[in-house]
């Protein structure tokens, strides 16, 4: 079975989830999804696996995401999906996928329950 993680290498949650997996000798496909930002429709599958609304993949603390609060805020559920796809920054990080399931790894050992 696949192991994805989307991941930023500046960023420690994610260096640290990252090995992680790899100490318990798994080798994920690597995203790095500020050089390759999911659309819209990965962004979809992302929420489904991860069985949660799309308010939980945003970083609220991201200046991208609070100059756009108000705006946010009226959007419909796509919309945001669209929105976030133009803001990959935004995107919480890490996130592991594997068999179908989905965690974001803060803390990094919250991923282990779908592996």
């Amino acid at each position: 079975m696949s192991l994805t993680l989307y991941h930023n290498p500046r960023c420690s949650k994610s260096r640290q989830t990252l090995q992680l997996l790899k100490d318990r000798g798994l080798e994920p496909v690597t995203i790095e999804y500020l050089r390759t930002p999911p659309n819209a429709a990965a962004l979809a599958e992302l929420l489904a696996a991860l069985n949660s609304g799309i308010d939980s993949l945003m970083r609220t603390g991201e200046d991208d995401y609070k100059a756009a609060r108000a705006e946010i805020a009226g959007m419909s559920e796509q919309q945001k999906l669209d929105w976030l796809a133009r803001h990959p920054q935004v995107l919480q990080r890490p996130i592991v996928v594997h068999a179908g399931a989905a965690r974001i790894g803060r803390p990094p050992e919250s991923v282990l329950d779908i592996l």
